[in-house]
């Protein structure tokens, strides 16, 4: 978000034909966006590219869901998940985020690509959204951000397993 600019209320939109894709590095700096990514985010390619794909975080994200998709690629695995991104002038916006990691000709992880999509509204409603905000006041809750965290992360893993469904099954089948 840019200096100055604060959260809104106002969600920004796109075609369900676009895709917005990105890759990034190691560590998570964009190395590459399209122009439907740059155009729903608010920046330009110069200013994303380098930047943290964080840049786009926006806080009604809980982190827990973040810890878990950086585990599952950084571990090989690709994710499926609903994100609420930021947009630089404090709109949002939400996808259905596909995330791989990139292998080198050796198989070793050398980066990792996003597509996403726009995501059904009736399962954002329905499920997403409510669940997502548990997950936030559980990790606003105490006053430790790290306590926090470990907490929507242990009722995340709770939740799946006490629904016997991994987290892609849970997602894939809202």
């Amino acid at each position: 978000m840019s200096p100055g600019a604060h959260l809104s209320d106002t969600e920004k939109t796109f075609s369900e034909a676009d895709i917005i894709v990105s890759k990034t590095d190691l560590k998570g700096r964009i190395t590459y966006c399209n122009e439907i990514f740059c155009e729903i985010a608010g920046y330009s390619y110069k200013e994303l590219i380098g930047q943290p794909h964080s840049i786009i975080r926006h806080p009604d994200m809980p982190r827990c869901v973040f810890e878990l998709l950086w585990k599952r690629i950084a571990d090989g695995h690709e994710v499926f998940a609903y994100v609420k991104n930021l947009c630089r002038g404090g709109e949002f916006y939400w996808v259905f985020a596909h995330v791989t990691p990139t292998f080198d000709n050796a198989g070793k992880i050398i980066g990792y690509h996003s597509t996403r999509r726009v995501p059904e509204r009736k399962i954002l409603n329905d499920a997403i959204i409510p669940f997502y905000q548990q997950l936030i006041e559980m990790e606003q809750a105490p006053k430790s951000r790290k306590d926090g965290q470990h907490n929507s992360s242990e009722f995340l893993a709770n939740y799946l397993s006490d629904n016997r469904v991994t987290y892609d099954e849970f997602i894939l089948t809202l």
